[in-house]
């Protein structure tokens, strides 16, 4: 064991004796992994090693060792957290999940938004954003290795690279692995194309090195002259980037000016210009090649002077101007130097949380509150679930499977029915959390409930599909004051033989655009018999007789089974169902058929064999009271049950049960059963009782 340590001190140099002995602890651990020469996966050790190089924090080198994949197989397994701390083993965490994940599938290549959606899931699921820093350099590990295994794999492997992995590096400013793992994966997917702009680069190395250097030894000489202190070095183009560069342009290699390049880092604003002035007045331009992106920066916030000269060789060499502020911006992983390389637009949000990135990286201390502010501020306010399928949706955050259902379809939002999340089943109101894979259980027709659109009912978040709801509700609305229109018209009309002439005649004397709105306005009684009759100049129209009154019946029940409205029922106490609620027949041995509401905890939870017990129920027309619990949050609880006592008073609901409780911050919690008529009684109260001063919050008690 202690010569597995020995050999990997070289690698870990740099930190204190401490922060050595922390680290000597996880490779010891490592060292209990058995030898296998045929394993040719990333290890942890190699991946640390990689992450060296960025100056990176000691808990992150520990995590990069201990999310070794192998040591799942020791046993007893070491318990990284006690050992190590909170963020060490969240992270090894975050790290093994990343591993393991399964989502990508060829066909999101040809999906962009799908891809994208993919990479914003894996930021927002993982609790440390320095486990994708990590997970970034397995992938590095892993393509190294990738000869060793089938076509198949190097193939599907590079592609994930290409579309997920080189983005989120790109994105998170680390460019050094972003180059590596798009030269590293074109590599395998184009090894033809690859090999010769290698091959052309290679060729041509020693007169590219000699132009650069020449051109360098040149402008040092004038700068030093003018008394100007400057960095300047040969940009290196990767062969990725050539080739994307030679798709783009359509250009051959031999064509691409760019292929020779230096930047230059002054140490203020004013010496770029006189650089810029020197670098100009000294060799020839191509004045079609000068940007300036300091007076006029790119959207993201992108600033360097970028211009093209002609060496006595009549060589081309882009000449990049910028201070150390404006190429730490570019460079160091902030959120300009992606969004343009992406074609993305501006983002506040995401160049603050980039920012709390590079701090976290950076800084030694208060890593959990930089690791807070980087979710919060980027992924605070949406939700990432995939279909059966694997597709993923994207979805607002406190979505609900209903939300779900419309971001795949209207009609299956509006036959939806049912949920099942990760295989189990759920309430239509159930809060989707990242990660989660959503089945939609639908009928083969029907519409939407109306307490969907009710914002206390919690079915809805997405004002979309709130709003498709309206608008089916709408359309339904319309067609049946349409239909009862002209049934108004074919019943009590016929004897004048109207025929479309005389409705269009009709539309155009009550204003209306054409007969469907017509029909609409008398459906709606917008148009009434009596003007109707005016029109016509015949008598007023009498209602329709009322229907012959049937003989007497039972007593009918609030509820219908089977569709009969006598059949003895009792509403359920654990969940207490109101008129409106989406409710379920349970038929007990002791007690008759007992209602439940839908998404009642006990429904859901009912083994198979009594699941044969549940039967279809609704609700009648028969009016009916139930008593409904409520909870009202307030801030004081200062004339909180005088206020909401004068709400329902006012609205003539009657309190049954009352409980207050107060608290030491001089806030309240006021328990309350209410009898109610029905869902939108209740919504209306709720309404109102959220609107007095002090309420924090008021909903139903599930």
């Amino acid at each position: 064991m202690q010569k597995h340590n020995d050999s990997n001190k070289p690698l870990f140099t740099g930190f204190s004796a401490p922060d050595r002995a922390r680290i000597d602890q996880a490779l010891a651990i490592v060292a209990q992994i058995p030898d296998d020469p045929h394993y040719y996966r990333p290890k942890g050790v190699d991946v640390a090693g990689i992450l060296m190089s960025f100056n990176i924090d000691l808990k992150t080198i520990l995590a990069a060792i201990l999310s070794d994949p192998r040591l799942t197989n020791l046993n007893p397994r070491p318990n990284i957290t006690e050992q190590f701390g909170d963020t060490v083993g969240a992270l090894v965490k975050d790290v093994n999940w990343l591993n393991t994940l399964t989502v990508y599938t060829p066909e999101m290549a040809r999906q962009p938004n799908q891809a994208e959606t993919l990479r914003r899931m894996l930021l927002s699921m993982t609790q440390d954003v320095r486990a994708v820093l990590i997970k970034l350099a397995y992938r590095v590990q892993r393509l190294r290795n990738l000869s060793r295994e089938s076509y198949e794999v190097r193939h599907f492997i590079s592609r994930e690279t290409l579309d997920i992995y080189a983005p989120l590096a790109n994105r998170l400013g680390i460019h050094q692995l972003k180059w590596e793992l798009e030269d590293m994966a074109f590599r395998y997917l184009e090894p033809q194309i690859y090999r010769r702009i290698a091959t052309s680069l290679a060729s041509k190395r020693v007169h590219r090195e000699t132009c650069i250097n020449s051109f360098i030894a040149q402008l040092q000489k004038s700068l030093a002259d003018a008394g100007i202190y400057a960095d300047i070095y040969g940009r290196p183009k990767h062969i990725y980037s050539i080739w994307k560069k030679m798709q783009r342009k359509q250009l051959d290699i031999e064509e691409l000016y760019d292929l020779l390049a230096v930047r230059v880092i002054v140490d203020n604003l004013s010496n770029c210009y006189t650089v810029l002035g020197l670098v100009h007045s000294h060799w020839q331009t191509i004045p079609k090649e000068f940007d300036d992106y300091i007076t006029n920066p790119k959207e993201n916030g992108y600033q360097s002077l970028h211009t093209v000269i002609l060496d006595t060789n009549g060589n081309r060499i882009e000449v990049q101007i910028r201070t150390r502020e404006m190429h730490n911006f570019a460079e160091l992983g902030v959120a300009a130097h992606w969004s343009y390389k992406e074609g993305g637009g501006h983002d506040a949000a995401i160049e603050k949380s980039i920012a709390s990135l590079r701090k976290l990286l950076e800084e030694k201390d208060n890593d959990e509150a930089l690791v807070e502010n980087f979710r919060n501020d980027l992924f605070g306010d949406r939700v990432y679930v995939l279909t059966p399928a694997g597709k993923l949706i994207d979805l607002v955050k406190g979505a609900t499977p209903l939300d779900f259902a419309y971001a795949i379809h209207s009609e299956i939002g509006h036959r939806c029915r049912g949920a099942k999340v990760n295989g189990r089943i759920v309430p239509l109101t159930y809060t989707l959390k990242s990660g989660e894979q959503v089945e939609i259980l639908t009928a083969k027709e029907g519409g939407p409930n109306p307490n969907w659109i009710d914002h206390n009912l919690g079915y809805l978040k997405s004002s979309r599909a709130i709003s498709r709801v309206k608008s089916w509700f709408k359309s339904q609305q319309q067609a049946q004051n349409i239909a009862t229109g002209k049934a108004i018209l074919d019943k009590k009309y016929q004897q004048l033989g109207l025929k479309m002439a005389n409705l269009e005649e009709l539309a155009r004397h009550f204003k209306q655009p054409d007969t469907d709105k017509l029909l609409e306005a008398i459906g709606r009684s917008d148009i009434n018999p009596r003007q109707l009759a005016a029109f016509f100049k015949i008598p007023e129209l009498e209602a329709p007789p009322a229907k012959a009154r049937q003989q007497k019946s039972p007593a009918k029940s609030a509820v219908s089974v089977a569709g009969i409205d006598n059949v003895q029922t009792t509403f359920a106490q654990c969940c207490q169902p109101v008129h409106g609620d989406d409710i379920i027949g349970y038929i007990s041995h002791n007690k008759g058929i007992t209602v439940h509401r839908k998404n009642c905890e006990n429904i859901e939870h009912l083994s198979p064999e009594k699941r044969s017990q549940l039967i279809e129920v609704s609700w009648s027309s028969q009016k009916s009271s139930h008593a409904v619990p409520i909870v009202i949050h307030a801030f004081s609880a200062q004339n909180l049950l005088n206020d909401v006592s004068q709400v329902l008073a006012q609205a003539k609901i009657h309190i049954s049960n009352a409980l207050l409780n107060t608290h030491p911050d001089f806030s309240a919690d006021l328990n309350l059963t209410i009898q109610i008529e029905n869902t939108d009684q209740l919504s209306q109260v709720l309404t109102k009782i959220n609107q007095l001063p002090n309420i924090v919050d008021v909903k139903r008690k599930t």
